[in-house]
């Protein structure tokens, strides 16, 4: 089991007795979080890669974030889009992505707000807050 894999399952036991259980982002397939968009809701797309640190300190950054403050996960589709797999698809071109550990909030196609390789908890709670506000 590799560290990730680890923290992430840890972080979601913990949460059992509270009777909480966070819930796992969704995965990017093509098609899916543009369905997503096009029904207006609001998105946070996670460009990232297994073998990224700034992805990795991002996700527990977010995942911290979702723990404390469930309305995230109740007001935002969160999807990971797999660098490695989806960088120069269709999603990625048009939002013009420029790097792995991308950020992107969205509501519907409009463009909200982004951090590019960031990892600061004040900023990340900025852009989700920033979701709340919208919705």
């Amino acid at each position: 089991m590799n560290r990730r894999t680890f923290l992430a399952s840890t972080a979601a036991v913990a949460l059992l007795p509270l009777g909480l259980q966070a819930a796992e982002p969704l995965l990017y397939t093509p098609g899916s979080a543009e369905a997503a968009m096009d029904e207006g809701k609001i998105v946070l797309l996670d460009f990232w890669a297994s073998w990224c640190t700034t992805c990795a300190a991002q996700e527990r950054v977010l995942t911290a974030l979702k723990a404390e403050n469930p309305a995230y996960e109740q007001k935002i589709a969160f999807y990971k889009v797999d660098w490695d797999l989806y960088a120069k698809d269709t999603l990625a071109m048009e939002l013009r992505i420029p790097r792995r550990s991308t950020l992107v909030l969205l509501k519907g196609r409009e463009e909200l707000g982004r951090i590019v390789a960031g990892t600061s908890k004040r900023d990340i709670k900025a852009l989700l807050d920033t979701a709340l506000a919208a919705s």
